[in-house]
C-alpha cells in the first residue's frame, strides 16, 4: 500500500506563489511508486483547497479560480493520520494523508504555524519542529542563538517598529553608534530578500526604514559587507546524523542577491514547470532552480572545510530536521553564517544532483526523517492518564 503524502503550499505570506513553484517542484518529483500525492493549497486567507488540478502551474495565473475547481476542506485526525473533509451540508472525507509534507515559504506558514497545526494532531511532517522554524524564521532570534553557540555572524542591531515611529533621529543614532554606513536592513522574519534596504546616507534612512516597515514590526540591521561573496550549503538529516551538499555561488545582479535574481532571472534553459527537472532546470517559473550561480563554488579547500563544519554546527543548534539551506558570507578571509532556510526554494535540489542525489531520491530521504522523528516521538511521554483534578485521583 502505498503512502499518502499531502503536500501544503501557498499561505498568508509575501512569498505566497515561490511557495506554489516549489511544491509544484516537490509534486511532481515525488516517487508515484511509493507514494499517492494530495496538493493542498492554503489560500491567502488561510482556506485549504484540495484537487487533483491543483498540480498544473497555469491553474495558479488566476488564484479565485481555485474556489471554482477544487474543493475547500476542513482537517480532522484519526489514528494518527490527517482527514480531509469537504465543507458543507453534504460534508464527505476526500482524503486520508498519513505523511504532510510542508512546502511554504515565509511568515505564518514556514515559521512554525503550519508545523504547529500538524503537531496539534500528531501528525508526522517533513522538515524542521516547531520551535527550529521559528527560531530560522526570525533572523534576529536565529543571531542570538548562533553567537550563543559561537558560530561567526556580521555585526548587527535591532530596531522595532515604535522605536522609530517614537524618535527617528534617536533610532539612526542607535544604529550608527554601532554600525557605520552602509547598512543593511532587513525584515526580521521574511525570506526570498523581500523588504531589503541598504542605507548609504543619512538623507535615506527615513525613507528606507518606513519600506521595511511595511512588511514588519521588527527589524535587523547588518553592517553591509562591499564586495561580498555569497555561498550556500544545503543540509540534509537531524540531530545525529548530516549531509552536505555541494557548495553554490549566486550570481546576483544588483548590490544584493534580490528577490529578481532569484525568481525573475530566467536561469538557464530548457525544462518547465510540470516536467521532470533536471540539472538544467530554468525559466521564470522554477523558482531558486532558475537562479545564475557557480557550482561547486570557487574556493580553497581551507573554506570548504570551515564551511561544511559551520553548515553542520548551525543545522545542529537549531535541531533541524529534513532538507535546510544555510547561506554564508564571505568577507575577504572571514566566513560568517547569514541565515538559514528551513524550506529552501526549490528544496535546494540542484545542490544534491552533483553527488549523485536526484530530487526524487532526495525527497525520499526527507520523508524517512519525518518517519524516524515520528517513531522516536511516539516513545515520549506527554501526558499522565490521571486527572489531577479528580480528588480521589481516579482516571
Amino acid at each position: 500500500m502505498k503512502t499518502v503524502v499531502g503536500v501544503f503550499f501557498g499561505g498568508k505570506s509575501v512569498e505566497h506563489e515561490v511557495s506554489i513553484i516549489s511544491a509544484l517542484q516537490v509534486i511532481e518529483n515525488l516517487d508515484r511508486e511509493k507514494y499517492e500525492v494530495v496538493p493542498v493549497y492554503i489560500s491567502k486567507d488561510n482556506k485549504f483547497y484540495i484537487s487533483e488540478l491543483l498540480t498544473k502551474i497555469e491553474e495558479f495565473k488566476d488564484l479565485d479560480n481555485i474556489k471554482r475547481i477544487a474543493n475547500e476542506v476542513y482537517f480532522t485526525h484519526k489514528d494518527s493520520k490527517l482527514v480531509a473533509c469537504t465543507k458543507g451540508l453534504f460534508s464527505r472525507k476526500i482524503a486520508s494523508i498519513d505523511i504532510a509534507f510542508p512546502v511554504v515559504h515565509g511568515l505564518n506558514v514556514e515559521d512554525g504555524t503550519l508545523e504547529g497545526f500538524l503537531e496539534m494532531y500528531n501528525i508526522p511532517y517533513v522538515g524542521c519542529d516547531v520551535c527550529a522554524s521559528a527560531v530560522g524564521m526570525n533572523k534576529i532570534i536565529f543571531k542570538k542563538v548562533l553567537e550563543a553557540s559561537n558560530i561567526p555572524v556580521i555585526e548587527y542591531e535591532t530596531l522595532n517598529i515604535s522605536e522609530f515611529e517614537e524618535d527617528e533621529e534617536k533610532t539612526y543614532q542607535k544604529i550608527t553608534s554601532k554600525l557605520e554606513l552602509p547598512v543593511i536592513v532587513k525584515p526580521a522574519n521574511l525570506g526570498s530578500s523581500v523588504g531589503i534596504e541598504i542605507i548609504k546616507e543619512k538623507s535615506e534612512f527615513k525613507e528606507k526604514m518606513q519600506q521595511v516597515f511595511e512588511f514588519c514590526e521588527n527589524v535587523l540591521v547588518e553592517r553591509c559587507v562591499t564586495n561580498l561573496r555569497e555561498i550556500n550549503c544545503s543540509v540534509l538529516g537531524n540531530y545525529s546524523e548530516q549531509e552536505v551538499s555541494v557548495l553554490e555561488e549566486p550570481i546576483k545582479n544588483d548590490e544584493i542577491l534580490s528577490y529578481k535574481d532569484k525568481y525573475m532571472s530566467g536561469g538557464a534553459k530548457g525544462g518547465k514547470l510540470g516536467q521532470k527537472f533536471g540539472p538544467k532546470f530554468g525559466t521564470k517559473a522554477s523558482g531558486m532552480a532558475s537562479l545564475s550561480r557557480k557550482i561547486p563554488a570557487e574556493l580553497t579547500k581551507e573554506q570548504e572545510d570551515e564551511i561544511y563544519t559551520l553548515a553542520v554546527d548551525t543545522f545542529r543548534a537549531l535541531n533541524c530536521e529534513g532538507i535546510s539551506r544555510i547561506d554564508f558570507i564571505l568577507d575577504n578571509d572571514k566566513i560568517y553564517v547569514n541565515e538559514i532556510n528551513t524550506i529552501p526554494g526549490s528544496l535546494s535540489y540542484y545542490l544534491w544532483q552533483p553527488k549523485g542525489i536526484e530530487f526524487p531520491q532526495l525527497l525520499d530521504k526527507a520523508i524517512r526523517y519525518a518517519i524516524k522523528r515520528k517513531e522516536r516521538r511516539d516513545k515520549i511521554t506527554y501526558s499522565t492518564d490521571v486527572n489531577i483534578l479528580n480528588m480521589n485521583g481516579k482516571k
